[in-house]
């Protein structure tokens, strides 16, 4: 009982880590400070790049959202990634620079980026390349704020890409829009306020052009863009966020297809963590570089709904040995950290989920946790491995 008690002291340890983080992330989020400006300065050349696979049904939206952003000598290119639709056609009457790429042994984002890519080599190469999902929505002066801040910063630049539930919603999907939230403006905010970089989105995204050149897009990575961030911090060129810019998208309505969805991002997650971590953590106390330092932190908080299931776990472990042994150690330490957890997402519920969901929906929470169980039981037993577009209801 000695060694039990004795594994889950040094397991609660390793949770301490993404807790305390995500809630150091959490609170410096919910301080308030001057908001952050748009960067003043020349505003370069620039290519949208909109990788799309049978987007027949949206992409005229994202298009009418991007068009009027453009001006003389921007360039909008859309690939048409082994589309089985009208995607191409319907791209075509917004833009003359529409490819098409067909290879079904190679499928995934990171593929007809590097497509695209490729075409912009061969045809004057731009500035800033700008990558936007086929199904997403830009605010106004999205694209001059971030190639202005990529010129200005020289690194990557994440915008503010937020998800959507439908209007009406159940508390599942409040709940996912909430975690989504809390993921990708909540903790991503609090590192931009500690001068510390964020990771990469998938939508919203932009790089100066010579960037591109250093790394390979060319794979099947289920999270392209999340590596994409680690290999482009580890060249020393660590992404910054741009709360001021706006990316929208809407999760599917069909539960089947957001399941689907959700396995797909939830498995490529933790498989990056455990292939990209241990080089991130490396390279940082190699170089005793604090920016390296923090993404790794950052990319050690896994999904919030498992970093909430361990702890409970744990917490069910050290009641169980505390009543076998008497011994409390265990139990103090997963305690807290429990009570610390649930405060920082009461926090960020206050400070930034309250338009999304009621705290009555909050309460539901555990029981949206224990739905997912399957979903990390397929990670280790019938992992995902390979890139599959969700297909739309």
């Amino acid at each position: 009982m000695d060694f039990i008690n004795y594994l889950v002291i040094v397991f609660s340890c390793l949770l301490a880590i993404p807790t305390l983080f995500f809630t150091v992330q959490v609170a410096v989020a919910a301080v308030k400070t001057i908001p952050s400006t748009a960067k003043e300065g020349r505003r370069p050349s620039i290519a949208i790049l909109i990788p799309a696979h049978n987007e027949e049904r949206i992409i005229s939206q994202t298009l009418n959202s991007i068009s009027p952003q453009l001006q003389n000598n921007d360039r909008l290119l859309v690939v048409a990634d082994n589309c089985s639709d009208d995607t191409a056609n319907i791209a075509r009457k917004f833009s003359k620079h529409v490819i098409e790429r067909r290879d079904e042994t190679q499928c995934g984002k990171g593929y007809a980026l590097d497509f695209g890519l490729q075409f912009l080599a061969d045809n004057e190469p731009p500035e800033v390349v700008i990558i936007i999902d086929a199904d997403c929505q830009i605010s106004e002066t999205c694209i001059d704020v971030l190639a202005k801040q990529a010129e200005s910063e020289n690194r990557p630049v994440q915008a503010l890409y937020l998800m959507q539930s439908p209007e009406k919603k159940s508390i599942a999907q409040a709940i996912a829009e909430f975690a989504w939230k809390v993921k990708n403006q909540v903790r991503p905010l609090g590192m931009m306020r500690l001068g510390l970089p964020c990771q990469l989105m998938g939508s919203g995204m932009a790089f100066p052009w010579e960037l591109l050149q250093r790394v390979n897009l060319a794979n099947g990575n289920m999270v392209e863009d999340m590596k994409l961030g680690v290999d482009l911090a580890l060249l020393g060129f660590s992404p910054s966020f741009c709360p001021n810019a706006l990316v929208t998208s809407e999760f599917p309505s069909s539960t089947r297809v957001t399941n689907e969805q959700r396995k797909r991002w939830e498995h490529g997650h933790l498989t990056t963590i455990f292939t990209e971590l241990p080089r991130l953590f490396a390279t940082a106390f190699k170089q005793k570089n604090y920016k390296l330092l923090s993404m790794a932190l950052d990319l050690s908080v896994p999904p919030l709904s498992l970093l909430g299931l361990c702890l409970v776990i744990t917490f069910s472990l050290s009641v169980v040995l505390m009543i076998v042994t008497n011994n409390a150690t265990s139990i103090e330490i997963t305690s807290v950290l429990m009570s610390i957890f649930m405060t920082t997402v009461l926090i960020a519920w206050f400070k930034f989920g309250r338009e999304i969901m009621t705290f009555k929906d909050l309460c539901g929470i555990p029981f949206y946790i224990l739905r997912k169980i399957p979903l990390y039981f397929s990670f280790l037993l019938n992992r995902q491995q390979e890139w599959v577009k969700t297909e739309r209801d």
